[in-house]
Order: C-alpha cells, then structure tokens, then sequence
C-alpha cells in the first residue's frame, strides 16, 4: 500500500479490514522501496493519512521495522542497508512516528540482521527507546533463532527489555532448509523451520506469521511455487540445481 496499491484502494481496504473486526497492521519504514526505486517510506505515509482522514487512535495497533532500509535511494535488496545500530534505530523510529502520526510505536521489530554492529549495541538501542515511552513492544524478524536467543540473553541479564515477538514467513509449506537464499549461504533465516518453531513453543514467544499464502502462490497460475516473490524477506522460490540424488523440489508438505 502506497506504492504498488493506490491510495483509494487502499483506504477501502484499510475501511473494510477495520470494520470486519481487524485491529493490528504491519508494516516497515523500508515498504516499499523496491517498487519505485525509493528507500521506502510510502507504506507507512499512507498509514499515516488514513489514521488521520479517519480519526484512528489506539484501537488499532501498528507494527513497523527497522534495519533494512536502503541508505540510498535506488540501490536495490543486496546494497547497504540502515542496519542495527543505537544510532540507526533511534532514526527510524523517530522517522516511522512521523510518518504514522503517532507518539508510540506499538511494536517495533528488528527487520533483518546486521552483523556489523554487536549485539549488546542494539540491545541497548531498542531498551533505550522502550524506556523512553517510544516503544511499546520489541520484536525480531529474519533472523538465525541463535541470535535471537543470545540477544534475549544479553537484555535480560542487563535487566533490558528484549524481543518478545518473533515473525517468520510460515505456511502450510515448508521450505527445505538446504535451499539457496538471497543472503546467506546457510539458508533462508526468515523461514519459520523447525529450529524455530522448537524455540518458540520453548519460550512461550509470540510468533507472527509473514506470506502465510505466499505470493498467492497456493492458487494463482501466474505466481506458481516456482516463481521469484519480490517482497523483502519473502522466501525467493526460484528454481535451482538439487544435489545429484536429492528431489528436485524447493517445498515440501508440511503435513
């Protein structure tokens, strides 16, 4: 919404989701800059005006991210990113609050991994803008669940608020955990496999799950299982070699 999806459509789907009960929306400070070649921004805009057109308030609660925005514009998923520094994270939400209107950000997830800062930095950047009344919540997105459970440990042994909300692309489908993935080599780390799910079920976290009908992939001829999806963190189902004696599908049934 705000970018591939006009505002008048969107407002009217905004206006029914509303009225069919729903009362939380996700979005990013990143959405959608590979649309436009922008570094996002447009999703969370057009939030913001409909919040005010509307006369929205806290019936509804908003959750955005922080970390994969581009720092240029047109640069595309593989350049630098905004990553997860103190720094970086106080930008974006401040950017985020003024985009949607708001003085509180509901829930704020970490979006993608950032390697290059440590984890007590951004440990310490998302527990300052909790403490501030800027944050409500915090949650992680596309990341190993090692590293979501040593930053859990780090907040928590610093007496720090940590990531209570875990969101993970899960559907009826699982993907191999060998596929190639548009970051690491090790595979895709925004997958809910089976590491995770184990994780979750362990903690008590809360999980939220991303394309839980990827893509339209489950009954659209023209986004089959096979084809590219183009949403940031989405699972790239693009064909690939198998191993010599491995299936040839990328999916699998769950069950």
């Amino acid at each position: 919404m705000g970018s591939r999806t006009d505002e008048a459509t969107s407002f009217a789907v905004l206006d029914r989701y509303v009225e069919a009960g729903g009362t939380f929306i996700d979005t990013s400070g990143n959405y959608a800059f590979w649309v436009h070649g922008t570094q996002g921004g447009e999703s969370e805009e057009l939030l913001g005006r409909w919040r005010r057109s509307r006369g929205i308030g806290d019936e509804i609660v908003i959750a955005t991210k922080v970390g994969a925005r581009p720092r240029a514009p047109s640069t595309g998923f593989h350049a630098a990113r905004d990553g997860l520094s103190a720094k970086a994270i106080r930008e974006s939400a401040e950017r985020s609050m003024s985009r949607l209107g708001v003085s509180r950000l509901d829930l704020m997830y970490a979006h993608v991994e950032d390697p290059a800062v440590p984890l007590s930095e951004t440990v310490e950047g998302f527990a300052e803008l909790v403490s501030s009344g800027f944050v409500g919540q915090l949650g992680v997105s596309n990341h190993w669940a090692w590293r979501v459970e040593r930053t859990r440990t780090l907040a928590f042994g610093a007496g720090l608020p940590g990531y209570e909300v875990l969101q993970y692309c899960h559907t009826y489908l699982r993907q191999r955990a060998d596929s190639p993935s548009r970051w690491p080599a090790d595979g895709e780390p925004g997958v809910a496999g089976p590491d995770l799910l184990s994780y979750v079920r362990a903690s008590g976290l809360t999980l939220v799950a991303y394309s839980p009908l990827l893509g339209g992939g489950y009954v659209r001829s023209d986004k089959s299982l096979g084809a590219e999806f183009d949403h940031v963190g989405t699972p790239r189902c693009t064909p690939w070699r198998p191993r010599p004696g491995r299936r040839s599908t990328k999916w699998c049934w769950r069950g």
